[in-house]
């Protein structure tokens, strides 16, 4: 390096320091633009235009009205024929159809309706602090009241009265099929009762081989199905039967399994049988800790205690897994006394009217607690 460079001032290798607060000019802040000139719309300009842009809205919540009722008449009408994938076929296109037509109509002359009707000046509105306070409370029932007059809403009753007509209609589609989703008979008695009887052995799911008491070792876990199961068809509704069935066996130690007087005779050496379907929502409850002996539902863990009647431990069920009451019959295979003493699944406000007094001797005040 020369001499020269040596020898260059020190300011020339100083670096400017800026303050951060001031790093930005506020001076370079660009001007509002404003807003565009308004155009105003045909029907703003014709009176003609406009009542025939009300007429067309008008003609749109009728169409959509319409789609609904052939949306219910195609879903009754048009039969399903078993094992015929075309019948299947034209019931789904005219029910797709009409479903189609009242959402379409609903959501055209909507838009319809906002473009061509309703007031179309463009507003800017500054952001500020939101308040409760009564001065806005007035501007807010102000506003309203002037978004009720730009759009016509009370002003324009024939638009009105048809949107509400096609709005109310729009569901009923919706509310048919979930309807006939239902079983035909009674709700409440479709899961009052199940496949288990007094002598249903006990079978493994899904094989349907019966078991008995000398394999059910302490600690292990079997899913369990009513042996006459495996007879029944899927056409004759094994699906259904099977989910009211289900059972979980487990074996605990005497001395950690805890009683009541009345049901000593429901378990048979530390055996027991629960409901697999938890009395929350209806999942499965398949998990089982060998340690703590506790039944845990995946969906919403709430945990049961099989040493103690499956009571609730955690979670938001409210009652226990009702217990099928077992023995062994003279081959030593497990077998059911009877049907479950109470409705299984999650509670309903009915379910008090179908437990069976004789099969649950609890008090008036448990029996309405477990109900």
């Amino acid at each position: 390096m020369s001499a020269e460079g040596q020898s260059a001032p020190a300011e020339q290798h100083e670096v400017a320091v800026y303050d951060r607060g001031a790093a930005v000019v506020q001076a370079d802040a660009f001007e509002n633009p404003g807003l565009p000139p308004h155009r105003p719309r045909q029907t703003d300009l014709h009176p003609v235009k406009e009542r025939r842009a009300e007429r067309q809205v008008v003609w749109w919540f009728l169409l959509s009205m319409v789609g609904s009722v052939l949306a219910i008449i195609a879903y009754v009408a048009v039969p399903i024929e078993s094992g015929d994938m075309g019948t299947v076929r034209f019931n789904n296109l005219f029910l797709g159809l009409g479903i189609a037509l009242a959402l379409l109509g609903v959501g055209f002359g909507g838009m319809h309706w906002a473009r061509q009707l309703m007031s179309s000046h463009e507003v800017v509105e500054e952001r500020h602090l939101s308040r409760g306070s009564e001065k806005t409370r007035a501007r807010a029932v102000e506003i309203f009241q002037l978004g009720d007059e730009e759009s016509g809403f009370s002003r324009r009753s024939l638009i009105r009265n048809t949107l509400i007509g096609a709005i109310a209609l729009v569901p009923l589609p919706a509310v048919v099929l979930f309807r006939d989703l239902a079983p035909a008979q009674d709700a409440v008695e479709a899961i009052s009762n199940t496949m288990w009887k007094a002598g249903s052995r006990l079978a493994l799911d899904p094989t349907g081989t019966p078991i008995r008491a000398t394999d059910v070792t302490i600690g292990s876990a079997f899913h369990v199905i009513p042996e006459e199961l495996k007879d029944l068809g899927h056409d004759e509704g094994y699906l259904d039967q099977k989910a009211l069935a289900s059972v979980l066996l487990v074996r605990v130690p005497l001395d950690r399994l805890n009683e009541q007087p009345a049901r000593a005779g429901w378990s048979y050496d530390g055996i027991v049988a629960y409901s697999k379907i938890c009395t929350h929502v209806g999942c499965p409850v398949a998990l089982y800790e060998q340690q703590t002996h506790h039944l845990l539902c995946p969906c919403h863990q709430s945990t049961f205690d099989v040493t103690n009647h499956a009571k609730v431990i955690f979670g938001p069920a409210k009652r226990p897994l009702p217990q099928l009451p077992i023995t062994v019959d003279d081959e030593g295979f497990l077998i059911a006394q009877s049907d479950f003493t109470e409705p299984i699944g999650p509670s309903f406000f009915e379910r008090l009217g179908h437990v069976d007094p004789e099969h649950v001797p609890l008090s008036a005040a448990e029996l309405e607690n477990r109900a």
